[in-house]
Formats: structure tokens, sequence, C-alpha cells
């Protein structure tokens, strides 16, 4: 079957509404018909999601869609409900009986596509439910994670190629809208896409003006951006900043104006988050001032302003978030405000995650002299050894690919059940055999008031059964309705593959890469300010760093529109008001025993140290905020000398 099909075409019109496929859609359906994997690079809100969502009606398994965007999901599943399409999602916001039925509707094999975080794909629950299912398409979405030149890599999305083996997935659909020519190489060796299967529409946006403006002072970067709210005709407007602090105060600033804005930012819970997103999608005139969060996933076609109150960290970031604006292909304005001190909060984000190199080999030697099968949980890890939990994760798979360590099954240290029906009730719907298996296993439970937790892993080996068995009894009592299952502890298996040779020379390499990937953001950061600076046509800019060559400047950016902005310069602020005292008596007090501890503690960058010893109280947190890290750390370690 191919796209020019009629059947094809027909779901075309009578699913999806539409009469013909959307520019690069023909090519991927016809190469997923044909059993092949696809890598897609394909604008926001240029349709990527029919590439997935029309062939998976033609497969008679699974369509398992990775995506870390709840938002996207829920969307996505309301969509394909609307016209009978078994559909279902998997994420943090649903409650245990929701988990539980589309658990169930999987292993009943009742759902065509399957909408799963990532992060779940390291769930045994959910492994245990998968296996088994025949998984003709598997779905990663926002693909870049998985390349370490990309901007938002995500160690997790490292493994997801050996669990579409692992599962058997029959062909696979990578999917990006911003992917450099190295990225897109990453992911088409990791899924084993072939040259002519990577379809790439371009990133040239005609509808959209985007302009730049350099501001000297805080004050008055936020008239800037009132006047521009209030000039502009009113339509659906992200302002995107960095800090939640600072989305709250813009906010709150353009509503003592009459405007009609909201606040969104990770650290809102899910009910006020979701509540934003509900009102912005239905409205024609919302503001929204938000985190790099807000958006994805978010099918709102009708954006008429993106702007950025704050500098954007990466090229990418900013043709992402501005890719949000005007997918409807009417005009729309995007524009930058970019001030010296976003450079600073935006640097201090990237040396935070750069640890300690003795932090590293001490980690190196709790890890490889463990026994040859050991486990792990990652937030413990970084509480031992100061360590940020992603910079953990990062570790880890190196050691992985390095066929030092292999990942065996991830596990949940704890189970704990509570008694929908009494024990004898359960035992009277079994055999002999069966039942006596349960009594064996429920005589290590343990009970408190209304919950019995149980020791997987100690009643597996007194009872002399496989774990597995254990947990599998266990899901099946929950979705029969006689017990409620809950878990907590997430812990990681390893295998010791083998001892590395010469811990030194490990750790050496292991420290350069994440000095490396510190540079690679701080260089990313820097063609920022170089496309804010470039004098000439700005969207030939951003297009030839992705690769896309245009013969003649676009005609509606800040420079083709004869706009002139002040350069983006950068302040040196110089270390000062500090002496060998006074930095004696820190130490003292903090009990911080290095430079970098000292110089994150001082720019007010958090580390697990930094939050475990509550020092974020300490009135010398963050009183260098406004200096640049590099300078701290530098005059640091000098005066320590």
């Amino acid at each position: 079957m191919t796209p020019e099909s009629t059947p094809i075409l027909e779901s075309l019109h009578s699913v999806f509404g539409f009469s013909s496929f959307r520019e690069g859609q023909e090519p991927v359906v016809q190469h997923l018909l044909n059993g092949k994997s696809v890598l897609a690079v394909f604008p926001t809100g240029s349709g990527k999601s029919l590439c997935y969502q029309l062939p998976a009606l033609y497969f008679s398994g699974l369509t398992l869609v990775v995506s870390p965007l709840i938002a996207l999901m829920k969307d996505q599943v309301e969509f394909l409900k609307e016209f009978d399409i078994a559909a279902a999602r998997l994420d943090s916001t649903l409650s245990r009986e929701e988990t539980k039925g589309v658990h169930l509707d999987i292993r009943n094999r009742k759902l065509k596509i399957l909408f799963a975080a990532p992060e779940r794909l390291s769930n045994e629950r959910f492994i245990q439910v998968l296996q088994g299912q025949m998984i003709d398409l598997m779905v990663i979405d926002e693909a870049h994670c998985i390349s370490e030149w990309g901007h938002n890599f995500r160690p997790e999305y490292l493994k997801l190629a050996k669990m579409a083996m692992r599962l058997n997935a029959r062909r696979v659909l990578a999917l990006t809208a911003t992917a450099t020519r190295k990225v897109a190489e990453d992911i088409c060796r990791e899924f084993s896409i072939e040259p002519e299967a990577f379809i790439h529409t371009g990133y040239y946006r005609p509808n959209l003006t985007i302009r730049f403006h350099v501001v000297q002072e805080l004050q008055q970067r936020r008239e800037l951006m009132l006047k521009r709210v209030q000039e502009n005709a009113k339509g659906p407007t992200i302002v995107y900043v960095t800090l939640q602090k600072t989305s709250e105060d813009i906010a709150y600033f353009l509503q003592s104006e009459g405007l009609p804005c909201r606040a969104y930012h990770a650290g809102m819970n899910n009910e006020d988050r979701n509540a934003v997103q509900d009102w912005f999608m239905a409205s024609d005139s919302a503001i929204v001032v938000a985190t790099i969060a807000f958006g994805m996933g978010i099918d709102k076609s009708d954006i008429r302003y993106v702007y950025h109150y704050n500098l954007p960290k990466s090229l990418e970031n900013y043709s992402q978030e501005i890719g949000r604006a005007g997918r409807d292909g009417l005009p729309s304005a995007c524009e930058i405000f970019a001030a010296h001190e976003d450079l600073i909060v935006l640097e201090n984000f990237i040396y935070g995650d750069t640890p300690e190199k003795k932090a590293v080999s001490e980690m190196l030697a709790f890890l490889f002299a463990q026994e040859t099968l050991f486990d792990i949980s990652v937030h413990e890890l970084a509480n031992a050894f100061d360590i940020r939990p992603l910079v953990v994760n990062t570790l880890l798979t190196y050691l992985e690919l390095m066929n030092l360590l292999e990942s065996t099954q991830p596990f949940y240290s704890s189970y704990k059940f509570q008694l929908k029906s009494s024990f004898e009730e359960i035992y009277l719907r079994f055999d002999s055999v069966r039942t006596e298996f349960l009594k064996k296993m429920f005589a290590h439970a343990v009970r408190a008031r209304t919950w019995f937790s149980i020791d997987l892993a100690h009643t597996a080996e007194a009872i002399q059964e496989d774990r597995d068995r254990l947990i599998r009894a266990l899901q099946f009592l929950e979705e029969e309705g006689h017990l409620i299952l809950q878990t907590s502890g997430f812990r990681q298996g390893y295998r010791i593959v083998k001892t590395p040779d010469d811990h030194g020379l490990l750790e050496k390499k292991l420290y350069s890469q994440l000095v490396n990937n510190e540079s690679l953001n701080i260089t990313r950061l820097n063609h920022v300010i170089e496309l804010v600076n470039h004098s000439g046509c700005k969207v030939r800019f951003l297009l030839k760093y992705f690769g896309q060559n245009r013969n003649e400047d676009c005609g509606h950016c800040g420079w083709c529109l004869q706009e002139k902005n002040l350069d983006f310069e950068r302040n040196s602020v110089p270390f000062t008001g500090i002496g060998r005292e006074q930095l004696r008596a820190l130490f003292e007090e903090t009990a911080l025993t290095s430079a970098r501890q000292m110089a994150r503690f001082l720019c007010g960058i958090t580390s697990p140290l930094i939050t475990k010893k509550r020092l974020r109280k300490h009135p010398s947190f963050a009183c260098l905020v406004e200096v640049p890290f590099a300078n701290v750390l530098k005059s640091l370690e000098i005066l320590l000398d």
C-alpha cells in the first residue's frame, strides 16, 4: 500500500480532514508503509503528528509514541478519540485507576496508539506490560535529545535505540523540529536510518517577522515590553523568560497594566499549569509569561506574538520557540529584548552542571567497588558526591557506551499494597499450586495501619521464586481489583562488564567529556549573541546555522527592515569584596571544601550539597550573582593558592 492508494487518501480525508499531504509528509508515510525507519525534521507546527497517526491505522500492532511533552500527549489522545481511534497516554497526571485501565487495554490489545514519556521505559511495570505486544512502529518525539550535540541532550534518550530492539519494534520514526547536521547524523546512526529516509523540509518561515533589541537597563526592558504589547493588535502571546521569579514578576507587571496575563513555570503544581494552558488555548488575546517548557506540544495555530524577555540559551531553542508563532500561516511577530544580565544567568546554569573532578573520581571508585550485579539510586549518588542528577545519569550512560557497565532491569525497591479483598477471598480464586505461591509471598508482607509493605528481593530469595513472578502476581491482583499497588524507591540495576584498567585515565576521559559539554553549551549561547549582533539578514544567518543556504535576504527581519539596535557587548563585572580572611570564614561556616563549590555558592548556583546543607538561606548565598561564574572561580583559585 502506498500514500497514493485510495484507502490512504480516503483516511487522510475522512479521518483527518485533509485533501492532500503537506510538504514532507508523503515520503515519510511511504517509507513507514514500506517497513523502513525514518528521520523527519519538520518546522514546528508543520504536521509531524500525521506522519505516525495515518500509517498507524494500517498496522495490526501497536504504535508507541515516546514523548516528553504531556500537553502533546493529552491533545493528541483527545483528537484521536474524536475519530474513534483507540489511543491512550501514560504520564504523571493520571490517577492510579486510570493508569491501571491503560495497562489493561495494552494487555488486551485494545489500543492502536500509546503515548508515553521516555522515563516510562525505565519502569519495570510498564516494560512487563509491553513485552509480548507487537509494536509495529516506535515514534521518538523530540529526537534531538538523543544527541550530545543537541541543545537538549537527555541521557535516557540514548537508551531508546536499545529499547526499540528489546521490544522488537518493526520500524522507528524519529521526529524533531531542530537538528543540525551533526545531530541528524547521530539520530540516523542510532536508529539505523538510511540516508534516503532522512526527510528534511527546511526551516524558513516567511510569515514571521523577527526583531532584536539590546537594552541597557531593566526598567527600559519592561517599558519596551509593555509598549510592544499595547501598540500591537490583540492576539495570543507568549513571553519567554529564564527564571520562575521573572515569570511571576512580569506577569504581575502586565496584569497591573490591565492586560490579560498569567505566569507559567515548573514551580507551579500540575493543576495550576493545566489551568493556564486551558485558559490560553481558549483565548484569542491571552498573554502567558513562561519559562521554556510552555508551548511544547501545545497545538495552537493562531499565536501572533512570541517575545523573548530574556535571551534564549541556544539558536535551537530560539528556532523552536519562535516556531510556535503563526502556524496558521498568517503574519506573526517575534522579538528579543536582550540585556547583559541574561548572559550571566544562562552561563551560570551551564557552569553549575560541571562537577568537581574529585567527585567524578570518587563516584567511579564507588561504582566499581560493587559486586558484579548491583543497583543504585541516582538521587542517592547525586547527594553522596555533589553531582547534579542529570550529570549522574550522563556519566552512567557514558560508562554503558564504553561497555564498562550494562544496565539491567530498573525496579522499585519498595512495593506497598492495600487489600480490597481479604487474603481468604483471594486464595479462593486460584488452584492449590497458585494459592500456595501467594501464601508464601504474602507471608513476607509487613502490615502497617492499612498498607502492607513487601521487600521483593528478600521475598524472592526466601521463597526461591523469580522476582518477576512476584511482580506479575501483584499486578494481576491489582488488575482484578483485589488490591491497590504502590511503588517507590526507584533504582537502576547494573552489571559490571569490565573493570577499567586505569581508573585515572577513565576519570580524565569522563571529566573531559563533561568539560567539553560545558564548552559546547557556552558556544551555543555565544551563537545567540552572534545572531543579535549580526550585520546582515538575520534569517539567512539562522538558516545557515542549520545547514540551509538562502541566496537572498528575507525582507522581513529587523535588519532587512532597517532597524538599528545596540551591539550586545559582554559586561565583565570584576570579582571584588572578598578577601582571604572572609573567604576562610565562609569555608568554615558552610563546610564547603573547594573553589568550584564556593563559586557556585557565591553565584547563587544550587547543587545537591548546597541544597542538603540548606545553604540557600545563608546571607552570603548569591552575593556575587551579577559576577560571571568564570571570574569568580578564577579569583577563588588564585586566593586559595
